[in-house]
């Protein structure tokens, strides 16, 4: 009875399972895994008891709760699936004596073991609540809550709190959503004298409001929470202030269309907070009005600013009507700049978060903001400290993004030189590291084919790159903006098309100045080396015709850097060559993709295709997931530009395809060598063909497994697609494999009742991927005496076509191939299928629908749906 010895030395094994000795630390690791195995209940009926004994060790009991929570859930899906199904098939005595430990610990003196038995309660009420069961759980947590002594109480909020975080709001009744709001507010009222309970009370709101939709509808309860909320931001404890403003913040975007009759006291309070309070607090009153922008944002950006009277959401313009004392506000906070801010990747202040909530309210309101900021601008940008300079150009930067060209244009004019002469001669750093910033959102913003009056001129086009050259040697966090500016320099230029950029004369300095920042000693900080390697892309991406042979000139150069970094690999293997690695590969795409686009360009390329297929099957040798992306991407480019020629690398290249396919756990890896099988059969068409049965397989054990992340789903039905469409009538053996899965995934996305948007945006890109394999495998059949093969497969295709239309939740590139499979067919099958499609609901309805949209892609896709019908009917 092995296990019987280890629950009775369970203390010990916990113990030593955290020792310092190696030896001993293994071998109690070993066997807690041995007794999980080997009899899990009274493993975990061990530790529980473990935790609830208040006579053990502190340490024993923290990893005995924590090594119960991990068994409870996981991060991987199918884990977490397993662990529930592991847990709802113990025998019910054992978990009833389980969860009673667990609810006992909650009067633990023991701060530590409450609070673990709270996250372990609320792990056990995820699994058990939604099937169900445990339904008087919340019923005996609130049963005299307000008699217990005030550790107890906290412990039983931090259980609610975490419990409304874990179980979605549908599986709490109603009757108990009013109990916890009751015992929660309560908690948080300022008669409550323990802080602890109160703070407890605060987060276990800020988990429940998605809970209170009906209680926020009623005017009585709203006003009294709100009020709660707002007399808590009053406490005299920080951390209670701070979490009663992350109430607010929560409730600006949960509850917006409710806020109305408190914005101006909310005001107040934030206004106040934002002057007087300390940084933590502060920065959450500033957030609660940079949520509203989120909010009011995103209602102007759906509805376009016409809100007739049957608008649902309509917009409140809180931040309008607040506009003329929430600028001058957050301008002050801009002059609370920290001394190393711009050194720290990381670092968030005042300054920061005012700016970044300024730059929110400019794209709120627009044009309005300009005539409030102007006077700071003006007022603190030559003054000697450099704090004033430094605010003024960051508040210049942060109303780049909303107001009108016409208004920003004639200030950015004026304001230009004053700001290339300030990178050049400001002593300050933080000046110079703001204004490069600034540059940069002066040409995101205000650059490009789409303006009429440009700010960047011949004139003033040299000077403009002779600073941002020169300003690349500074310290890494200006140069690193300097690149940054670059960046949008370039991109300015993307659709002059062969027209003669400005930049073409310069374009060989350039891309010598980007190359020298990347070899800098210094170039890890800051993200120097990205930074330099993202504006060398641009620049490269957006060039013409005329810089194409210095494009050329490039290949070897960038190639030389890549083996460079395979070599160093056999020396030493560190992060900085694994990064490089995947820099560089990233470069050559970009380059591959540029010199394919046209002919005589892809000639003088087409001399350097081996080596570079070279360079990059060894990348794969390294142990880096991001190189191993950015090298399958490249070859993805490759393969595009080389066409029927790639044939000659797939033998070698075959064996990382597949390695690519097999990698559950760097799931990107996986999703993007899908994405290269779909380049690869573009590129081959039939003579894809012999690697087809491998590549078929894997896609097919990819889809069936439970360990492979979800999103990777869609592009492999998509790759169905692609492959049908290579190699035509072959695809034939595949049907048999590839229909079955394609009609029970069609079937499990056609419904979603009541998804989130998460989730309805990812049935809709699977929706995509399915119709993308339908489109290609018709396609591919197209003509072929074996049309006669997908006859038993049209009535189900067209069946999950009539019930996209009947659900009615399609995106618009769901549309697009919808209508498009509908003609696909009916140009394959023909007038063989054409009694099916007269009976189809959507082949009537919804061609009508899209025939009249005002999309032109979904119009056009419909007009060839409409040929290719009236073609297969007629008949």
């Amino acid at each position: 009875m092995f296990y019987l010895q280890m629950a009775m030395e369970v203390t010990q094994i916990l113990l030593n399972a955290q020792a310092v000795d190696g030896a001993l630390r293994k071998q109690a690791e070993e066997n807690l895994k041995q007794f999980q195995e080997q009899n899990l209940p009274s493993f975990l009926f061990s530790l529980a008891g473990e935790l609830a004994n208040d006579d053990k060790p502190a340490e024993s009991r923290k990893l005995a709760g924590l090594i119960l929570k991990n068994a409870l859930d996981a991060k991987e899906q199918h884990r977490k699936i397993e662990f529930v199904q592991r847990w709802l098939a113990l025998d019910p005595t054992l978990k009833a004596q389980i969860k009673a430990f667990l609810l006992r610990t909650l009067s633990s003196p023991s701060l530590e073991a409450r609070s673990t038995a709270s996250q372990v309660i609320a792990k056990v009420a995820g699994i058990e609540l939604p099937h169900k069961q445990w339904p008087e759980l919340i019923g005996s947590l609130l049963s005299n809550v307000h008699q217990l002594p005030a550790p107890t109480r906290q412990a039983t909020l931090e259980t609610l709190g975490y419990i409304c975080e874990e179980v979605s709001p549908d599986v709490v009744d109603q009757e108990h959503v009013n109990k916890i709001l009751t015992a929660v507010v309560q908690g948080m009222n300022s008669t409550e004298e323990n802080n602890d309970v109160r703070l407890a009370a605060i987060k276990a709101l800020y988990n429940a409001l998605g809970f209170a939709q009906a209680n926020f509808s009623n005017d009585m309860e709203r006003d009294y929470i709100m009020r709660i909320v707002c007399e808590a931001t009053q406490s005299p404890e920080l951390k209670i202030r701070r979490a009663a403003f992350e109430c607010l913040v929560a409730i600006s975007s949960t509850y917006y269309e409710k806020l109305a009759h408190y914005i101006q006291d909310i005001f107040n309070i934030t206004a106040k907070a934002v002057k007087e309070d300390e940084e933590p607090v502060a920065l959450q009153a500033i957030e609660f009005w940079s949520s509203i922008c989120d909010e009011e944002i995103d209602i102007l950006e759906e509805y376009g600013g016409d809100f007739s009277g049957d608008s649902d959401v309509p917009c409140f313009y809180f931040i309008k009507q607040a506009l003329s004392f929430l600028v001058p506000m957050l301008l002050e906070t801009l002059l609370k700049q920290e001394e190393d801010q711009d050194q720290d990747e990381g670092a968030w202040n005042i300054a920061m978060a005012g700016g970044t909530c300024l730059g929110l309210v400019a794209r709120t309101v627009g044009d309005d903001i300009v005539t409030l900021v102007m006077p700071f601008i003006e007022e603190n940008i030559t003054k000697p400290d450099w704090r004033q300079r430094e605010a003024a150009t960051y508040a210049f930067g942060s109303i780049l993004e909303g107001p009108s060209p016409d208004k920003l244009v004639p200030l950015v004019n004026m304001a230009l030189n004053f700001m290339l002469s300030a990178l050049m001669k400001d002593p300050n750093n933080h000046v110079k590291d703001t204004t490069a910033w600034t540059l940069g959102r002066m040409f995101e913003f205000l650059h490009g084919s789409a303006l009429d009056t440009p700010i960047i001129t011949p004139a003033n086009c040299q000077q403009i790159i002779t600073v941002l050259v020169q300003s690349m040697k500074d310290v890494p966090n200006v140069a690193e903006k300097a690149c940054g500016a670059l960046y949008f320099l370039a991109q300015g230029y993307e659709d002059a098309g062969s027209s003669s950029s400005p930049l073409t004369p310069f374009f060989q300095e350039i891309v010598q100045a980007l190359l020298n920042v990347t070899h800098r000693e210094d170039a890890g900080e800051s993200r120097l080396r990205t930074a330099a390697y993202e504006a060398l892309n641009e620049v490269v991406r957006c060039s013409n015709d005329e810089t194409a042979p210095m494009v050329v000139q490039l290949v070897p150069v960038i190639m030389l850097e890549l083996h460079q970094t395979l070599e160093n690999q056999k020396l030493s293997s560190d992060e900085r060559q694994n990064e490089l690695q995947g820099l560089l590969c990233g470069c050559l795409q970009v380059i591959i993709q540029k010199l394919g686009s046209s002919e005589p360009t892809k000639y003088h390329f087409m001399q350097y295709a081996d080596q570079i297929m070279g360079l990059f099957l060894r990348v794969f040798a390294s142990r880096s997931a991001t190189a191993h992306e950015e090298a399958m991407l490249a070859i993805g480019a490759l393969a595009y530009a080389t066409g029927a020629d790639f044939a000659k690398y797939m033998t070698e290249f075959y064996k990382y395809l597949e390695m690519g396919l097999q990698n559950f756990e760097d799931y990107q890896v996986c999703a993007i060598t899908v994405g290269v099988v779909g380049d690869v059969c573009r590129a081959l068409e039939e003579k894809i063909l012999p690697y087809c049965d491998g590549i078929m397989t894997q896609l097919l054990k990819d889809l069936s497994s439970n360990q492979l992340h979800r999103s990777v789903k869609p592009p492999i039905f998509s790759c169905f697609g692609d492959i049908a469409l290579a190699i035509g009538e072959n695809f034939e053996k595949y049907l048999l494999y590839a229909m079955p899965m394609l009609q029970s995934a069609a079937e499990l996305s056609a419904h979603t009742a009541n998804a989130d948007d998460d989730m309805t945006e990812y049935t809709n890109s699977l929706r995509n991927g399915i119709l993308e394999a339908y489109s290609g495998i018709f396609q591919g059949f197209k003509g072929s005496p074996k049309t006669q093969l997908l006859m038993p497969y049209a009535p189900h295709v067209l069946q999950f076509l009539d019930s996209l239309y009947i659900e009615k939740d399609m995106d618009d590139v769901v549309t697009k191939t919808a209508i498009g499979v509908l003609g696909d067919l009916a140009d394959t099958l023909g007038s063989n299928a054409g009694h099916l499609i007269q009976q189809s609901v959507s082949s009537k309805d919804f061609l009508k629908e899209c025939l009249s949209s005002d999309d032109h892609l979904i119009k056009e896709s419909a007009e060839w749906a409409k040929l290719a019908i009236s073609r297969a009917i007629s008949f």
